[in-house]
């Protein structure tokens, strides 16, 4: 070998060993980077090939979801886009993309193969089952009374708007209570129509079996199914997917970072738990635990991997932290089932104590040796589950003193207003003195406001320490419509029945208010309380505070 030869093979060695030391560096220096921080092609290196060049070309047609993507636990972990939108042959929603096979959208058994723990506990909650508003009191409101049942003809143009020719009689129902409880997820069919679950008849594993509903779903050029616009896009956290499984992870875990402090900021929640029939996050917020969050939240390390109460904070709980975050007194366990720590339902009319059967439904047998052989969780467990959170906190009698005032309230709503309420309209339907449809007369307005806003409202306040909804936003607005509207109405329905021959019905409902206003909790409304004065007062003209 001559010395020339030598030189540059000196030269070249010496060349790829300082290309080698830069690249050593570089790479020492980006290890501690974040997905965020780190620089695309780095960020490439450790994402499966097969994302790669979804990335690449997403950061230039919608760059948002890649951003978002680069913050997540994903991103961090080496999980791209393939890994979750991946699709088998036999899926309804399956098509080819740049040469792989995927589906838009991404449903909870396929989150299960990352997070099957997580899959079994929310698919057995009362989230998941929250699309069963679909048949309830609530929908019928949105669907019927609010809209239509189906399109109807416009009775005027919309100016600007020409090719407006019908009117969509769904559209509360699908922005409003769907897009929280969720909908039924839909294809377009060939015909116009839709292709949902009830049509593929999904097996075990999600594979459609209903083949001539497949065949009939419609696809553009490119083989991509179309999603029905009636149906999608829907993150309502008890959406019914096309493979059968239940809910919507990104309802809470918002997609595309998917991330923990997100869901565990009582923000999150408040996208469904707000409002005048469920005003959780206001209550929350009135409440000192919302007080305490809103001054100490920047030191509750919301960032942790963990985020187990007693060990990474304890400066103020948060909708998560009570309803399923781990704690340090059951070994740091998170659930996605936030019904294992509620002891009471107060989303009925009457509030029910939640002993719950082997498939979560509430037990309503009221026999106690029937109803302890179909219970499989006792709502005694349940609240014990919650006082273990509580106990970071507060002493076993402030524990108890406020589980006795939260009874003791649910109970008076309960019998005071509640049970009675119900027999009422019961009495009133079946005495055939209200029709079976609902919301067609003024009594059935005033009963659902009673119990669906200011009851919940009031037994809401109650189980989250917020006076002001207890009493002045709940109680206080109970007894009104109880007192000034509802017998009241009663009164007049039964009034004009006997006006119209129907004595016999009218006096079946009158025994039954009669009988409820005698009972020694209303004989207020007759002046027949001996001292009327307030319990507190110290003179005669003494007002409340």
């Amino acid at each position: 070998m001559s010395l020339n030869t030598k030189r540059i093979v000196v030269f070249v060695l010496g060349v790829a060993l300082c290309v080698a030391l830069i690249m050593v560096a570089e790479l020492e220096t980006r290890k501690g980077l974040t997905p965020e921080e780190m620089p695309m092609s780095t960020l490439l290196t450790i994402v499966p090939e097969s994302s790669r060049d979804c990335i690449t070309c997403h950061t230039e047609s919608t760059r948002g979801i890649v951003d978002h993507w680069r913050g997540s636990t994903h991103a961090a972990k080496g999980v791209g886009c393939v890994e979750c939108h991946q699709a088998e042959e036999a899926d309804a929603d399956g098509f080819q993309h740049y040469g792989a096979l995927i589906a838009t959208v991404v449903s909870p058994r396929d989150c299960s193969r990352c997070h099957p723990t997580e899959y079994s506990e929310f698919e057995h909650s009362h989230h998941a089952a929250a699309g069963n508003i679909l048949a309830s009191l609530d929908n019928f409101l949105a669907e019927t009374v609010e809209g239509n049942r189906g399109f109807f003809n416009p009775h005027s143009p919309t100016p600007g708007m020409m090719e407006v020719t019908q009117v969509n009689g769904m559209a509360s129902s699908m922005l409003g209570c769907k897009q929280c409880h969720g909908s039924k997820v839909a294809l377009v069919s060939t015909d116009g129509g839709q292709i949902t679950v009830d049509d593929l008849k999904p097996d075990a594993t999600g594979k459609p079996t209903n083949l001539d509903a497949v065949a009939k779903i419609k696809k553009d050029e490119n083989g991509k199914p179309a999603l029905h616009a009636d149906s999608w896009p829907n993150t309502g956290i008890g959406r019914l997917n096309l493979d059968g499984s239940l809910g919507s992870c990104s309802a809470c875990h918002s997609r595309h970072d998917f991330s923990p402090r997100r869901a565990r900021q009582p923000e999150n929640c408040g996208k469904c738990h707000l409002g005048p029939d469920h005003p959780q996050k206001e209550i929350y917020e009135e409440s000192k635990h919302g007080v305490a969050y809103r001054d100490l939240r920047e030191k509750m390390n919301l960032d942790s991997p963990k985020w187990v109460l007693g060990k990474d904070y304890s400066q103020a709980p948060t909708c998560a932290t009570c309803h399923m975050s781990g704690h340090s007194r059951n070994g740091g366990k998170v659930t996605h089932d936030p019904g294992i720590r509620i002891s009471w339902t107060n989303r009925p009319p009457i509030s029910l104590l939640l002993d719950t059967d082997v498939n979560g439904k509430v037990v309503t047998e009221t026999d106690p040796a029937k109803r302890q052989a179909l219970t499989a969780h006792t709502w005694q467990k349940k609240r014990s589950n919650m006082q273990e959170v509580c106990s970071h906190c507060h002493t076993p009698d402030y524990i108890t003193g406020f589980y006795k005032q939260y009874d003791d309230l649910v109970i008076l709503y309960n019998e005071k207003f509640g049970k009675p309420g119900t027999a009422i309209m019961k009495s009133l339907q079946d005495n055939g003195l209200i029709t079976k449809a609902q919301f067609d007369e003024k009594i059935e307005w005033t009963w659902f406001y009673l119990w669906h806003h200011e009851g919940r409202r009031a037994r809401h306040g109650a189980s989250m320490m917020a006076p002001d909804y207890t009493h002045w936003h709940g109680m206080y607005e109970v007894a009104d419509r109880f007192y000034m509207h509802l017998i009241p109405e009663a009164r007049e329905i039964t009034a004009h029945a006997v006006e119209a021959g129907k004595k016999d019905a009218a006096e079946a409902v009158n025994k039954v208010i009669d009988e409820i206003l005698a009972r020694p909790e209303h004989k207020w409304l007759e002046q027949a309380e001996p001292d009327r004065k307030l319990r507190y007062a110290t003179g005669s003209d003494s007002q409340s505070p």
